[in-house]
């Protein structure tokens, strides 16, 4: 991690490292909102979203990002800690509501992820109307020759070229802060890695950069610099803190596919469940799940790649709204994607990294955190069928430094 930086360790505090090459460069943590000095109408906002104090990466990150040097900033910090909160505030400080034109980009990595951080852009500014923001995301078409107007553009990296590039909807070289959101997939996938370097290279040198993810490996930070460009700062969570304290994590194991989906049903039918995301590796395997718990009388959805953008949206509209408890997905829901009222994950599938086929810590992660979000207790549960799967829960526990309790298949009164 270190040599990937190729900066200084020099300040630790709430369990975030913070690394920079200028060590002279002063630092400092807000213990609340009112002492970085942000507009009434914003605090207002925060506050209205139910937070009360900053978190751990908020306290630290908030601070360079609201300074007048507009430091540029790696951020790594585990979804639910706040992140998306953080650059949204950062994004709303920076607008110029006398300028009607765009000022912010944020990339997200799918259109879920995108119209999600729009929703917390539009409930943080709720008392600043005068701050605008459009999706820039498949299906919002325009005709040619629009000039764009909103202040905030939030959308996928290859849509927001063809705005930008393409059809010259805004001028890029307006734009005053840039944002990648979930890095790791951006910078990790090859088309969405692309997109993202070359709407960089447009950007006009003063512009301040970030890019915020629940994870980072070295080969990652090392790309990630070179997107970024100096003065950077990089906050990063230590490990331990990454699998959220309030996390209960179990195993149960299971001998064959029909005591798999026995023990499934066995936990529908005795834990409380708000609702739940219920994992599987592949988009066949997801399909065939859903397709037997409809069959016995369960309402679920299904998000995978294989539905298109408008399916995708509909179910995770419905289980928003309450209308299903359960979505079964593949890894398109393992980032980001925050519903307040999941309790439950459930890995019917651990996953699994594509090309090693060996145990996929950051999806794993990813994963278990779309519950226990923003302190909240949560539940994530984990199916092994055998020793190369134990093999596994016994990584994760080592890598984590967390507890994998085991279950019994048939008593699951412990989690109650």
């Amino acid at each position: 991690m270190r040599k990937a930086l190729r900066s200084k360790l020099i300040h630790t505090t709430n369990q975030v490292d913070v690394f920079q090459k200028d060590p002279n460069n002063p630092l400092y943590s807000a213990k609340s909102f009112e002492a970085l000095n942000i507009p009434e109408e914003l605090l207002r906002g925060i506050y209205d979203m139910g937070f009360s104090k900053p978190s751990r990466i908020q306290e630290t990150a908030l601070p360079l990002l609201l300074d007048k040097h507009r430091t540029n900033l790696i951020a790594q910090s585990q979804s639910g800690t706040g992140k998306t909160a953080a650059f949204i505030l950062a994004s709303l400080f920076r607008v110029n509501v006398e300028q009607q034109e765009p000022q912010v980009i944020i990339l997200s990595p799918t259109y879920e992820l995108a119209l999600q951080t729009g929703e917390v852009a539009k409930q943080m500014a709720k008392y600043k109307p005068e701050i605008t923001t459009r999706y820039v995301i498949r299906g919002e078409v325009l005709p040619r020759n629009t000039k764009v107007t909103e202040h905030i553009l939030i959308g996928t990296p290859g849509k927001m070229i063809d705005w930008a590039l393409k059809y010259n909807f805004f001028n890029i070289k307006k734009i005053s802060v840039f944002v990648l959101d979930e890095a790791d997939v951006m910078i990790d996938t090859q088309g969405l890695r692309a997109q993202s370097i070359r709407l960089k290279q447009y950007l006009p040198k003063t512009c301040q950069m970030m890019l915020f993810s629940a994870t980072y490996s070295d080969e990652i930070m090392d790309f990630a610099r070179q997107i970024i460009p100096d003065p950077v700062v990089i906050l990063k969570l230590r490990i331990e803190e990454q699998s959220l304290d309030n996390i209960n994590q179990y195993y149960i194991v299971v001998r064959n596919e029909e005591e798999k989906y026995e023990a499934l049903t066995n936990l529908f039918g005795t834990v409380a469940i708000g609702q739940a995301f219920i994992f599987c590796e592949t988009k066949i395997s997801a399909s065939r799940l859903v397709q037997q718990l409809r069959k016995d009388g369960h309402s679920v959805g299904l998000i995978s790649g294989d539905l298109t953008v408008e399916q995708r949206n509909e179910a995770l509209r419905r289980f928003r709204d309450g209308q299903e408890r359960v979505i079964v997905a593949t890894n398109v829901m393992a980032r980001g994607i925050d519903v307040e009222q999941v309790t439950i994950v459930i890995n019917y599938d651990l996953p699994l990294n594509p090309e090693t086929r060996q145990i996929d810590f950051e999806t794993y992660l990813h994963r278990i955190g779309r519950t226990g979000r923003f302190g909240k207790e949560g539940l994530a549960i984990n199916f092994v069928d055998g020793d190369r799967t134990m093999y596994m829960i016994n990584q994760l526990e080592e890598h984590f430094k967390r507890p994998i309790k085991k279950l019994d298949a048939t008593d699951v009164d412990e989690i109650e």
